[in-house]
């Protein structure tokens, strides 16, 4: 299911209505992968007091996931190319799912970090996958709209899997509230292989251009948006893997409480990336530039989360919530706009090979992260420089996107056009 016709035919109305069923299931997936990667965070806690971890222990397992997880960004599409999207999807669930049933079993921290490893493997291929298939089913006046569910649905996930994730353990334990987790999310293998579309064959789009890797990482544009999407995805990665235990062992919140807390401030983060989001298309649908619209977006994200770090270091018990409310806002806006500017600078014919590249380097921040803050959480007895640093990270961020990508418009590659059947 390809489009050659313009835009809002009957015959794109019909394909839309058959690719529904398919975009709600990515849209689930995506969700279900993001409460599966996160859920181990919430456990972190509980597997201190059971087994007695240390910080940095904990800050290994964290991070774990993102050791194979980031390592294949690179080259799963090639795979997904070479095998078929639909297929990899289902394999990539179905790993991702055992691995999470068998969280549930694991006896000590060599087996729960293989079990990580093994999370990682399955969800590489989400996105790459998940791309290909809107590429082909879908056209390029409906992607918008696929891509901001898409989106908002990785904030809802997480939100969803501490808020009820949290209350499960609570009330469960760890262990059994992996294992239900994991067995309820096979569910959705059944329903993949009913409403998934046909893979596409032939009746491709050919490329005008194909800018080689090389090329690509020549662009000082590409360093500069690569290096704004780590320091992004390091605030979000630090608040994904430690907040749980921040909350619980710093503010002495109850794992419900934390869970409530901890929910609220995704959905806050949410929020704020959708109207952002929104905001942002107005201005340039009255006339400013998307230079302008998007780098102050950027810019004001950026300073009122890595300001709202610093809050968070020296906050009282009366105060820290505030901090963390108003670094939920900044990071909200920081991240609405990591792959519209992507997209925009890439142009349609490199956006998957540039997005691949600067989301295989920003994921560097997940290996970075976590362990990283276990380490000084170890070192110093509390969170404080932790807190610091990813100021410092989330402040860097701001200079990447405003100062490294100097015009959002499309990078010339200068390479000849391959003439277009």
């Amino acid at each position: 299911m390809t489009f050659e016709g313009k835009n809002g035919n009957s015959s794109d109305s019909t394909a839309l209505r058959a690719f529904a069923p398919t975009l709600v299931l990515l849209v689930i997936s995506v969700l279900i992968n993001y409460v599966d990667r996160g859920n181990l965070a919430l456990a972190a806690p509980l597997l201190k007091i059971e087994w007695r971890m240390t910080a940095s222990q904990l800050g290994i397992l964290l991070s774990a996931f993102f050791w194979t997880y980031t390592a294949l960004q690179f080259v799963m599409g090639l795979f997904v190319d070479r095998w078929g999207a639909n297929r990899l999807m289902a394999f990539g669930f179905l790993a991702w799912s055992l691995a999470t049933v068998l969280t549930g079993a694991a006896m000590g921290f060599a087996t729960l970090l293989a079990l990580r490893l093994l999370l990682g493997v399955g969800e590489s291929v989400m996105f790459p996958a998940s791309s290909k298939i809107m590429a082909q089913h879908l056209p390029e006046h409906a992607r918008g709209f696929a891509n901001g569910l898409m989106n908002a649905s990785m904030r809802w996930g997480s939100a969803i899997g501490t808020l009820g994730g949290g209350l499960l353990m609570a009330r469960y334990g760890w262990r059994s509230t992996f294992v239900a987790i994991g067995v309820a999310s096979l569910l959705w293998l059944p329903a993949w292989s009913r409403w998934k579309v046909p893979e596409a064959h032939g009746g491709a789009h050919v490329d005008v251009r194909r800018p080689s890797f090389a090329a690509i990482l020549r662009k000082r544009t590409f360093w500069g948006a690569a290096s704004g999407h780590f320091c992004a995805n390091y605030l979000v990665y630090f608040l994904m893997s430690w907040l749980p235990y921040y909350l619980v062992h710093e503010r002495n919140l109850s794992m419900a409480a934390m869970s409530v807390a901890a929910g609220a401030l995704w959905v806050v983060d949410s929020l704020s990336s959708v109207a952002t989001g929104t905001i942002t298309d107005l201005f340039i649908r009255r006339g400013a530039s998307p230079t302008t619209a998007r780098k102050w977006a950027m810019a004001v994200g950026f300073t009122l989360a890595a300001v709202s770090l610093v809050g968070c270091a020296f906050a009282g018990e009366h105060t820290y919530l505030a901090c963390l409310i108003a670094c939920a806002v900044g990071s909200g806006t920081a991240n609405a706009g990591t792959f519209a500017f992507a997209q925009t600078l890439a142009g349609p014919h490199a956006a998957g090979k540039w997005v691949g590249l600067q989301n295989g380097i920003a994921n560097m921040a997940g290996v970075i992260g976590p362990a990283l803050t276990g380490f000084l959480v170890d070192w110093t007895g509390h969170f404080a420089p932790a807190f610091a640093v990813a100021a410092v990270i989330t402040l860097g961020g701001a200079f990447a996107w405003c100062m490294g990508v100097r015009r959002l418009e499309p990078v010339e590659f200068g390479i000849p056009e391959t003439p277009s059947r």
